[in-house]
């Protein structure tokens, strides 16, 4: 009798060793910690202002509905269909387009180091915000103060103030991935997630009741028309939606692959999708309040107060929080909630990494957290708890989302759709259970629309960096945690897959036991 085994207990052995969401909420709730994260609450509101204000809603709701949503279904088609990490589903796809799949890891990789440093500095302010420990200069004292930020230069002084909380984080989202899909990131997004939202939704009803907050909020929604005939808004709507919503980078492939077979996985796209959108939203207008309060406290219009990225979150809301009523509630909701959509995105950002080790080599789940988990963890404290970190962070930051996240994610679309040619497979397996239908209309929108406003993006975005280096940055600076970390980023990606996988991994198409996709004919009935 042959010793191998049936498709029914590969596929059992298969969900057994990877783990997999107890229910389709669980998954939702994941996904949407995934999406939400740090750029939500300080990247969208500041994006949106430079952007033609109210008016940017419809390029930005015209992106989501074009490039956001469909490339979501194509990640989320990819590991439904081919139950693996983002390396194996494109291995099983096709096996030349492993390396794609290791390339996103690699990103998340370079992610996952420095995200945890911005978490940790969140973490402190939370604390800090209760005696307003910034005192007078929230700028001098981030900077100075508490980052020890001297010369551009890498640099190996310690600061304490600034490595206990990244050691801290880091063993808290490391035990989190130790404990599995369910067990820990499952139980994780299923607490944290309405926490956040609670959080989030009292910082923003307390923001409203501040003097001068209807001045920010009008600075906020006020539509400048004339901005929507500028290229740059467009650009900067697409943009947005691909920073947010986790797509292109392995993320969603991977939590996609832990879902039932017969899980509507379009409905849960849309679910995402919107509600990632309606949190930006109130993102906005939480963070607009505090800003017109600011606004008026300080006696100038709110443009002249309007910041995004850290100058927002580590100095502008110090501020705010200085002079509101009520402020240090305001400073424990705002850097909470800081923490909370930081640990989501943090811990979703490593399962891409780990789910890929896992499935390339045989270990069991605690030891491809310490192997993948400890490195990355030492690498971003020898960064990240030293004076020299905010130069690299902002760098490495800037180039990874600009060049690494957007570039794989447009190259691997089109090799996808031109080159593979999987779509109408992939639609077909989103429909077996799908609602709505990912027909004709999301083909040609995912074949088409979405890879030239991604081109578009990346074209502008190329275009301003070499126009002028990058902060005024120093050149050596820019080579080598810039574009130096960009060129090697692929090159590892398709070194990676070339080491040979674990024995019995089924690598020819969908694994034992996947329903096929059903016939054009089918799918017409």
């Amino acid at each position: 009798m042959s010793s191998t085994p049936a498709p029914t207990e590969g596929r059992t052995e298969e969900v057994r060793r990877r783990g997999g969401f107890s229910s389709r909420r669980v998954f939702i709730l994941a996904a949407i910690g995934s999406a939400v994260g740090l750029g939500n609450i300080w990247r969208f509101p500041y994006v949106a202002y430079e952007n033609g204000g109210g008016a940017f809603v419809i390029p930005y709701l015209l992106a989501l509905l074009t490039a956001g949503l469909p490339f979501l279904l194509l990640d989320y088609a990819l590991g439904h269909r081919f139950r693996g990490s983002a390396p194996l589903s494109f291995a099983r796809l096709r096996r030349g387009t492993e390396g794609f799949g290791w390339w996103q890891v690699a990103i998340c990789t370079v992610i996952a180091v420095y995200y945890a440093a911005v978490i940790a500095w969140a973490l402190r302010y939370t604390f800090f915000s209760v005696d307003k420990a910034w005192g007078d200069d929230p700028e001098g004292f981030f900077f100075g103060d508490f980052l020890q930020a001297g010369d551009v230069r890498v640099t190996t002084d310690v600061v304490p103030g600034v490595l206990v909380p990244l050691l801290v984080v880091w063993l808290a989202v490391l035990a989190i991935m130790a404990l599995g899909v369910q067990r820990g990131i499952g139980a994780t997004s299923v607490v944290f997630i309405p926490v956040l939202v609670v959080a989030f939704a009292a910082l923003v009803v307390q923001a409203l009741l501040l003097p001068g907050a209807v001045d920010g909020l009008n600075a906020f929604f006020t539509p400048d028309w004339a901005a929507l005939a500028s290229p740059g808004v467009w650009a900067a709507a697409f943009g947005q939606i691909f920073f947010s919503l986790s797509i292109g980078f392995g993320i969603m492939i991977t939590y996609a692959s832990y879902t039932g077979r017969r899980e509507n996985m379009t409905g849960s796209g849309f679910v995402v999708g919107f509600a990632n959108s309606g949190f930006e939203l109130l993102a906005g207008i939480g963070v607009f309040a505090a800003l017109g309060f600011m606004a008026q406290a300080s006696g100038v219009a709110v443009n002249d107060v309007v910041s995004g990225g850290i100058g927002l979150a580590f100095i502008a809301f110090p501020t705010i929080i200085s002079q509101a009523p009520a402020g240090a509630l305001i400073g424990v909701l705002f850097f909470g909630s800081l923490v909370i959509a930081g640990v989501t995105s943090l811990v979703s950002v490593l399962e891409v990494v780990i789910s890929a080790f896992r499935d390339k080599f045989e270990t069991t789940r605690l030891a491809a957290t310490l192997a993948v988990g400890l490195p990355i963890a030492l690498v971003s404290l020898a960064l990240f708890g030293t004076t020299s970190g905010i130069y690299v962070l902002d760098v490495v930051d800037h180039f990874v989302n600009q060049y690494g996240i957007l570039v794989v994610a447009l190259v691997s679309m089109l090799v996808v759709v031109w080159a593979v040619r999987a779509l109408r497979e992939l639609g077909d397996h989103l429909n077996e259970h799908g609602h709505p239908r990912a027909g004709t209309l999301w083909r040609s929108v995912t074949s088409v629309v979405t890879p030239l406003t991604l081109t578009v993006v990346l074209v502008t975005a190329l275009r301003d960096d070499l126009a002028e280096p990058y902060e005024g940055y120093p050149t050596w600076l820019l080579v080598v945690f810039g574009w130096g970390m960009v060129v090697l980023l692929p090159v590892v990606g398709f070194l990676l897959a070339r080491l040979p996988w674990r024995r019995g991994t089924h690598l020819d198409g969908a694994p034992p036991g996947t329903p096929p996709a059903p016939t054009h004919e089918e799918d017409r009935r």
